[in-house]
């Protein structure tokens, strides 16, 4: 008796080197067309970016000279241009972002599509809600840290450092509010368990308190706890997801 073998499942076909450089080129020029046209908003925007900017030196300069102050002749043009590459990478960040992992997605499983996107899905949300914290308590960081100096004193700041140094404190903050999702996604990997996060609770809170009195130290509590009580927050919803994958896969494996 001759026995047929069944029909053998057909590969799915393999794009050759050629095509994905050809996909490659294209997504890169769309990425590149979307990135130029967010610089180019951003240059038009720079200066109410600017005055945004400088308002708590404006507020500063009520109570002694303050002024912002530029080291080259080419500094007002150079700082434009920062302000508008920042604003430009935001502002296209869908674009390109979508354009890589577009381009990324045919050579992920079901499973790695799932945690990508996941994580995406979420800490993009957080990430730009705290930089619009950070964004909006700078002046709070400004006013204090100038406030050291005798109001007998001229407060300089060199254009660039200032701004740089607000750049800094939104990614922190951003930075910050996005970290429980890459807890999350470690638990998910298998590289944390919730036993082990929910037994380093105690120090996340402090380094919670202590993050939130560094970026917002200002002469009132509200301010400090505005940034605290969601990151607190978030954290336990972190655990809380972690948990339930525990017991999930706990299940799973008895």
């Amino acid at each position: 008796m001759t026995v047929l073998a069944p029909p053998s499942t057909p590969m799915p076909a393999r794009m050759p080197l050629s095509s994905h450089l050809k996909e490659a080129r294209t997504r890169a020029v769309r990425a590149t067309i979307a990135l130029l046209v967010g610089i180019a908003l951003g240059y038009v925007l720079s200066d109410t970016v600017l005055e945004v900017l400088r308002t708590p030196i404006t507020a500063l300069a009520e109570s002694r000279t303050a002024s912002l102050n530029y080291d080259s002749v080419t500094g007002a043009f150079d700082l434009k241009l920062k302000i508008a590459l920042f604003t430009g990478i935001a502002l296209s960040s869908p674009v390109w972002m979508y354009e890589l992992l577009a381009f990324l997605a045919p050579g992920l499983n079901r499973r790695e599509k799932k945690y990508t996107f996941g994580f995406l899905a979420a800490a993009l949300p957080l990430f730009a809600s705290g930089c619009v914290a950070g964004f909006a308590l700078f002046p709070h960081m400004v006013e204090l840290l100038a406030g050291f100096a005798s109001s007998e004193d001229t407060t300089l700041l060199q254009a660039s450092y200032y701004v740089d140094f607000v750049l800094k404190i939104v990614l922190a903050t951003g930075v910050a509010f996005a970290m429980p999702v890459f807890i999350v996604v470690l638990n998910l990997l298998g590289v944390l368990s919730a036993r082990t996060i929910a037994r380093s609770w105690r120090i996340v809170v402090v380094v919670i308190v202590l993050f939130s009195a560094m970026v917002t130290p200002a002469a009132d509590v509200l301010s400090m706890f505005l940034i605290a009580v969601p990151m607190t927050l978030l954290f336990g919803a972190a655990l809380l997801i972690a948990w339930w994958h525990d017991r999930a896969r706990a299940r799973k494996e008895g």
